[in-house]
């Protein structure tokens, strides 16, 4: 089984506003760098997007390692998902899961590898972290 590294991060100026995604993809000596961006979106929907994206880049099931500077994403799949889904995505408030549709779309993906989570500070100079917030940013920048 291939060991993929993903970088993720998600921007957004104005919350919601203008937003980016950004994904560093690193497997053996190769990288590939994604990114996108929307309109009237938030931080934590292209923080979710930055992670649904990466992992849709890969074509076979793979043991993956996630990178987030998001305790929303970093929580949410490892600690919230799955009292979600066993109470048909409500919250203990009981209403739907804010970006329900989103945290779907991941847990799916999610369920094809072996994904590990990490979570590193945000702007404290982990150079991949660095590098998946630019790509957020011109995600922003190319709308």
């Amino acid at each position: 089984m291939k060991t993929v590294n993903i970088y993720t991060d998600g921007a957004c100026r104005g919350n919601p506003g203008d937003g980016g995604w950004g994904a560093l993809i690193e497997y053996e000596n190769f990288s590939k760098e994604i990114f996108g961006g929307m309109r009237d979106t938030t931080n934590n929907q292209m923080e979710l997007q930055a992670a649904i994206e990466g992992l849709s880049m890969l074509k076979e099931p793979c043991e993956v390692f996630i990178t987030t500077d998001s305790k929303y994403v970093m929580n949410g799949i490892t600690l919230w998902i799955e009292k979600w889904k066993k109470n048909n995505w409500k919250s203990a408030s009981k209403k739907d899961v804010k970006n329900k549709d989103l945290w779907i779309k991941l847990d799916q993906l999610t369920i094809k590898h072996n994904v590990k989570w990490n979570w590193v500070k945000g702007h404290s100079g982990h150079e991949k972290n660095e590098t998946a917030d630019a790509l957020a940013n011109k995600g922003i920048d190319n709308l």
